[in-house]
């Protein structure tokens, strides 16, 4: 019996909207936020913590400290908490942050899919080129955490984060967009071009973020089974899958570039050919996937909230005293 479920992709297309909204009101709130600031009037928005996703090295260093000191930064929790959600999340459920909650990956994606409709074809690098490529996202993952976790120790993290630049760390970090250097506008331009030729060239190759994720992946509980017996080896898996994995001649699929984003299974003609499971015996499909995703990233979020470890402790005040300052403050 030839099955098709195409359009199972909806509920992992609804999840990327519904999180691209929320981190697109959260830039467009800090922004006006910083400029009513910057201005010296009352701010007409509420800083949003969101935006400290954007600074996971931080956020890596105040989880070593929690860890080792039992203490939680307080000038920008979130980083903390959004890291720790994005690894629990790819554990739990492979690394499905990149393909379902990352706004960078969604974009990738997006990226991609208008190249290849223009150009009706995507590129793909040779392996062994692509190997290569890969490792570089691994390279930077073990410089960062080589530095953070065994050569910092705790009273320097606690430096760190009683430092002018760490208190303006997010400030910085909208500079880098709304203020760019040409060196920064012609990077993320020739990025572009290689994303619109290449299938996710920046997660694939070269984000820290999405490696770190991936590792933590392959020891979780949830993967695609493929039964072999079921299959009728027609190669539309393998030809769907971003992460070009050959999932047609996986009985599992346990690889750290797995981002369970159900392009695999979606284009599966053979209803018991190929599905994700749970610890290799429960079936998930992906709508109860994507609210359990949802759940526990969110879950994680608002146990945040309610235990007061995600608002800022900088307040508007002394923003307005630090910002004009900002060129000053360097990386220590």
């Amino acid at each position: 019996m030839v099955y098709t479920n195409i359009n199972m992709l909806k509920w992992r297309y609804l999840t990327q909207c519904l999180i691209l909204l929320i981190v697109l009101y959260s830039g467009i709130a800090f922004y006006f936020y910083i400029s009513d600031i910057e201005q010296g009037i009352e701010p007409s928005f509420d800083r949003p913590p969101s935006v400290e996703g954007f600074l996971p090295i931080g956020g890596l260093m105040s989880l070593k400290l929690f860890v080792a000191e039992g203490v939680l930064d307080t000038i920008h929790p979130a980083a903390a908490i959004i890291l720790a959600a994005s690894v629990t999340v790819s554990f739990v459920f492979r690394k499905s942050f990149c393909s379902w909650i990352c706004p960078i990956g969604t974009l990738s994606e997006a990226i991609w899919k208008i190249g290849k409709k223009i150009m009706a074809v995507s590129f793909n690098i040779q392996k062994y080129i692509d190997y290569t490529l890969r490792s570089i996202k691994y390279l930077l993952l073990g410089f960062f955490t080589y530095i953070i976790l065994w050569q910092m120790s705790s009273s320097e993290i606690l430096e760190f984060f009683n430092t002018p630049y760490w208190k303006v760390a997010d400030v910085k970090m909208l500079k880098f967009f709304t203020d760019m250097t040409q060196a920064t506008a012609v990077t993320l331009l020739i990025l572009l071009l290689l994303s619109f030729i290449y299938k996710n060239f920046w997660c694939r190759y070269l984000c820290p973020y999405g490696a770190l994720v991936g590792l933590f992946s392959l020891v979780g509980p949830t993967r695609i089974i493929r039964y072999n017996d079921a299959c009728i080896h027609c190669g539309k898996c393998y030809n769907n899958c971003p992460a070009q994995l050959p999932i047609d001649k996986l009985k599992s699929v346990n690889s750290a570039e797995c981002t369970a984003c159900f392009s695999c299974v979606s284009v599966c003609p053979k209803k018991d050919a190929l599905f994700m499971t749970f610890a290799g015996k429960y079936r998930i499909d992906i709508k109860n996937f994507a609210i359990m995703l949802l759940v526990l990233f969110f879950g994680i979020v608002m146990a945040a909230r309610i235990s007061g470890y995600w608002q800022s402790s900088i307040s508007a005040e002394e923003l307005r005293y630090l910002i004009p300052k900002i060129k000053e403050f360097h990386h220590p």
